[in-house]
């Protein structure tokens, strides 16, 4: 199964943010066993690493954060033409359009998020985490 990871379900994860990071983790354990193909975009990679400096305030820390993700998930990137796509979709949240953009064109069968509400309008269905988990 091949889903995209959008960036509050990695912070719950990193961060142990209660009561969400259970959830999180268990994706980050499937992706570890192979058991899902996830992925994360590189344009959230920079605000990762900002939000995690920003609370562990330990710039190696930090960077070996990051570098645990690059080996659990695939790194999605964000093209031009995925910035002007985004702009086509029905959402109001600029930011959410661009994820579901790049969901698509890397045929992700899920977008793994707490904000489902944000993706009503996506073109690639959202889940959240507890219930992505329930599904497997």
């Amino acid at each position: 199964m091949n889903v995209l990871i959008d960036i509050n379900i990695i912070l719950d994860a990193v961060m142990n943010r209660t009561p969400y990071a259970d959830a999180a983790q268990k994706l980050f354990l499937l992706a570890a066993e192979d058991s899902i193909n996830a992925s994360i975009t590189a344009n959230s990679v920079t605000d990762i690493y900002y939000l995690v400096n920003k609370s562990y305030r330990n710039v190696e820390q930090s960077k070996q954060v990051l570098l645990k993700l690059f080996t659990l998930f695939k790194i999605a990137d964000a093209t031009g033409i995925d910035c002007q796509k985004a702009l086509d979709l029905n959402m109001s949240d600029y930011e959410d359009a661009l994820v579901a953009t790049i969901a698509k064109r890397i045929k992700a069968d899920y977008i793994v998020t707490r904000n489902l509400k944000d993706f009503e309008n996506s073109p690639i269905p959202a889940v959240s985490a507890e219930n992505f988990v329930k599904k497997l």
